[in-house]
């Protein structure tokens, strides 16, 4: 059962930036594929950010100024949000996925004031 965790949401206002961590236990191996997505009421989970085992994919609304990485040794996945805008306001929310299994984190709530 993997289980991932994230941190590192909060307030910041348009223009800043902000790192989110997740960290994804209980795999003794190194996790597919690990990224973000994020939600906000009354719309659907849209995909952010995704590293998989050779590549990355981003949104479109993101490209540019959103980074992913990861750490595979410790089943680690980051976010780097810079020129955050108001629309980028939401939870997000970190998923894993690994033998064919969806895991997702219980979410971090980001907030872009104007």
């Amino acid at each position: 059962q993997v289980q991932p965790v994230e941190s590192g949401g909060g307030l910041v206002q348009a223009g800043g930036s902000l790192r989110l961590s997740c960290a994804a236990s209980g795999s003794m191996f190194s996790i597919t594929a690990m990224g973000w997505y994020r939600q906000v009421p009354g719309k659907q989970r849209e995909l952010v950010a995704l590293s998989g085992e050779s590549s990355t994919s981003y949104a479109d609304s993101v490209k540019g100024r959103f980074t992913i990485s990861r750490d595979n040794a410790k089943n680690t996945v980051y976010l780097q949000m810079n020129s955050l805008k108001p629309e980028d306001t939401a939870d997000y929310y970190c998923y894993a996925g690994h033998l064919g299994r969806s895991y997702w984190g219980q979410g971090t709530q980001v907030t872009v004031s104007s």
